[in-house]
């Protein structure tokens, strides 16, 4: 019987396609094996090559179970019960730091949560603020003030694009958003809400300009606990008009938790562990939406979208959390950065929800609070509170509300915020409360990691639970995208290092147990957890078959020879199976596919390299792991971005490999084709010839910054100089080694 409220399709045929491309392409890494084993003791670069190969082939190969079969699902929210029926949300939103994070920005993201198409009364918004900065406290108040205008024309004129600053940015949201853009009484309420959102804009900045901010390294990081219910209670200017007629509002709640510099305190984890636990007491609704501060709603009916899966009797036993896509409004036309992640949401993700669902990404995903929890709350005696306080800490309210919300997940307390209730809420947000309890390790968001995301959904999947993706046609969330190639790296180091630290850790999905994830599923984790060492085999095919074409030593088959054709297979089908991949199921064009390949190229030859560089010095205990902010203030690098020319303007740490790369290719490639004009030997050196060209068509925008360009952006020339002394150093190095 069809499900009233969802369905999914299985992509069939590509995943038929996608199988029998394996197969070929599993044939021809083994004739490759077969011919570099019986040469291995032959040639000095071989060895090498073979292993960069080996590399290669077994990141390939636990890639391929997300293209096996691909899904994508309708919901029916339209279906869904009254109301009065549905379970409450909790939306969970984290900020750090006002001044990489604009404060206007961050409240946007608030309003647009609380303009969900969702009952008021089971809706909550929760802030949480670590720089425990006074500005964005200001700001929640005046929120809340523009919130009660804002509100009433959503709901009164259903209104897609909730997120004001996305509506009155863009007059084509206003005219696509409303039902009833013709109607008289539309355009004035529009206008006089413009007004408002005018006045409400300048007081945020004006405050913060006026120097209402106190987030300094020292209060940053030394502050106490602050919970503060925002309402009309604490409207202290008296100038300040709220809507009479603004019904009712959803909760919304600021949380500074405490910090101290003697205390840890565990990144963006230990942000959303504490809304964790005072929203438990306050609000306790059995789901929660976990969103980045600069991702606001684009679209009302998310919550309710979600909801078609939770309320499934069928799966929502077995259902963590559904996950929405990360896209941006920031995006470029050329987006040379690849800052949208083009095939990520549209062919890895509906591949990982044909298995057991894909894992958590940070942001846009409404989850279960049980699963959060992951404690035993009962046996079969009854209520295990003893498990449960020495889980959850010494909190005899917020054990009360874990009791409740796993009795009850269908209904949310509905009452008053009592001033006994913040007070508990202040003690629940101290930084000693979490000693000697659970916290971060068998209850809610993993500690121990910068990619807490990643490693909660290994700990969850492993207990059994499966996740859910959904890519609705209209984006319901946006965001903004990094667009510099610096601040693209720094995030690389961040995430992929981290990524691989979880591989080498106890949750390394091949090893983790005991397990109820399937084998399958294992083998996406660890593509993912992996994804750092792609620079192995980029490093080595940037390096030994350009200095080996240089001084005429083959290292492939010669072109006439019949075992060239698995080599070329192998190359060529990588291209176009990816190009397919961007034009054909991404909506992308082959320049976009060029961009992405010289992103990759990029992040292989520095924030994958650098990644796995610090995540092996702090295994060592050489380094502490530290969480960088991406800076949401790009300057003037987002005109280069949108001209789509490359911004070069990053630490020569970066440049370096990736301008020695192609410096050492060119002086090849120049070497070598002389070489063969003179002694003729084409049939041997073709495949290497052509590897090099390959590389220099990838790597244009380098040689452009270096010889060409005379911009503020260019390749610095101290950067040049470093990379081609490199390049002659391996030249040279290259020269004892294969010819002596």
């Amino acid at each position: 019987m069809e499900n009233p409220f969802h369905e999914f399709h299985v992509h069939k045929l590509r995943a038929t396609l996608n199988i029998t491309y394996s197969l070929f392409y599993f044939l021809a890494l083994t004739f490759i094996f077969y011919y570099r084993s019986a040469a291995f003791f032959l040639k000095k670069a071989t060895g090498v090559l073979f292993a960069a190969e080996l590399v290669f082939s077994f990141l390939w190969a636990i890639k391929q179970p997300m293209y096996w079969r691909p899904i994508t699902r309708t919901v029916f929210p339209e279906k869904l019960p009254k109301d009065e029926k549905l379970p409450g949300i909790d939306v969970l939103i984290c900020t750090a730091d006002p001044n990489k994070e604009p404060t206007f920005e961050v409240i946007n993201t608030v309003i647009s949560a609380m303009s969900l198409d969702y009952p008021a009364h089971k809706l909550s918004v929760y802030l949480s603020d670590d720089a425990g900065a006074s500005v964005t406290l200001n700001a929640m108040k005046q929120a809340w003030v523009f919130a009660s205008w804002w509100l009433p024309f959503c709901r009164k004129y259903h209104l897609k694009t909730i997120c004001p600053q996305a509506y009155f940015q863009n007059p084509e949201d206003q005219e696509e958003s409303s039902c009833q853009t013709n109607d008289m009484d539309f355009v004035q309420h529009s206008m006089l809400l413009e007004e408002k959102y005018e006045a409400f804009k300048q007081q945020v900045r004006s405050n913060k300009l006026s120097g209402d901010v106190d987030n300094n390294n020292n209060t940053s990081r030394d502050h106490p606990p602050l919970v503060q219910v925002i309402n009309e209670n604490c409207i202290e200017d008296g100038a300040v008009t709220l809507n009479p007629e603004a019904g009712e509002m959803p909760l919304l709640v600021y949380v500074s938790r405490e910090k101290r510099p003697s205390h840890p305190h565990c990144f963006k984890a230990g942000a959303l562990n504490a809304l964790l636990r005072v929203s438990s007491i306050m609000s306790n609704s059995p789901y929660t939406l976990i969103l980045d501060c600069d991702m606001y709603c684009n679209d009302s009916i998310s919550a309710r979208q979600a909801m078609c899966f939770f309320i499934d009797p069928k799966i929502s036993s077995s259902l963590g959390w559904v996950q929405f896509p990360q896209k941006f409004h920031n995006i470029s036309d050329t987006d040379i950065y690849d800052s949208q992640l083009r095939v990520t949401w549209p062919v890895y993700w509906p591949g990982a929800d044909g298995l057991q669902g894909p894992c958590i990404i940070g942001t846009n995903v409404y989850i279960k609070r049980k699963v959060l929890y992951s404690i035993n709350i009962t046996t079969d005696d009854g209520i295990n509170l003893k498990e449960v306080r020495s889980s959850l800490g010494p909190s005899n309210e917020l054990t009360n509300s874990v009791v409740q919300n796993d009795k009850l997940n269908k209904t949310v307390k509905d009452k008053e915020v009592s001033s006994v209730m913040v007070q508990e809420a202040h003690f629940l947000a101290s930084c000693t409360y979490e000693k000697g309890t659970m916290w971060g390790q068998k209850v809610g968001f993993c500690y121990g990691t910068i990619v807490e995301d990643a490693k909660t959904s290994i700990r969850l999947q492993n207990k059994g639970w499966r996740s859910i993706y959904l890519n609705p046609t209209r984006p319901q969330f946006l965001g903004s995208a990094t667009t510099s190639l610096n601040e693209m790296l720094v995030q690389g180091i961040r995430w992929y290092g981290g990524l691989l630290d979880l591989c080498l850790s106890k949750y390394c999905p091949l090893i983790y147990r005991p397990s109820r994830m399937q084998f399958l599923q294992k083998m996406y984790y660890s593509w993912m957890v992996l994804l750092a060492l792609d620079f192995i085999p980029v490093l080595c095919f940037a390096i030994i078959p350009p200095i080996c074409f240089l001084y005429g030593i083959p290292v492939y088959p010669k072109l006439s020879d019949p075992g060239f054709v698995a080599f070329a297979f192998v190359f060529v089908s990588t291209q176009l199976k990816h190009l397919s991949d961007v034009v054909v199921y991404s909506g992308g064009s082959v320049s976009a596919w060029v961009n992405e390949q010289r992103t990759w190229m990029a992040k292989c030859l520095s924030c994958y390299l650098y990644g796995t560089i610090v995540c092996i010095i702090t295994k060592l205990g050489l380094h502490e792991a530290t969480f960088t902010l991406t800076d949401k203030l790009q300057g003037d690098t987002t005109n280069w971005y949108d001209k789509g020319i490359y911004d070069f303007r990053t630490s020569k740490m970066f440049l370096v490999p990736i301008v020695t790369a192609v410096i050492l290719n060119l002086c090849c490639f120049i070497g070598g084709v002389a070489r063969l004009i003179v002694i003729r030997n084409w049939d041997a050196m073709f495949g290497q010839m052509l590897f090099s060209l390959y590389v220099l068509v990838m790597g244009f925008p380098v040689l452009e910054g270096v010889l060409l360009r005379k911009d503020n952006a260019r390749i610095s020339v101290s950067a040049s100089m470093v990379s081609t002394i490199l390049s002659l150093l391996l030249l040279s190095l290259g020269y004892l080694i294969l010819r002596h």
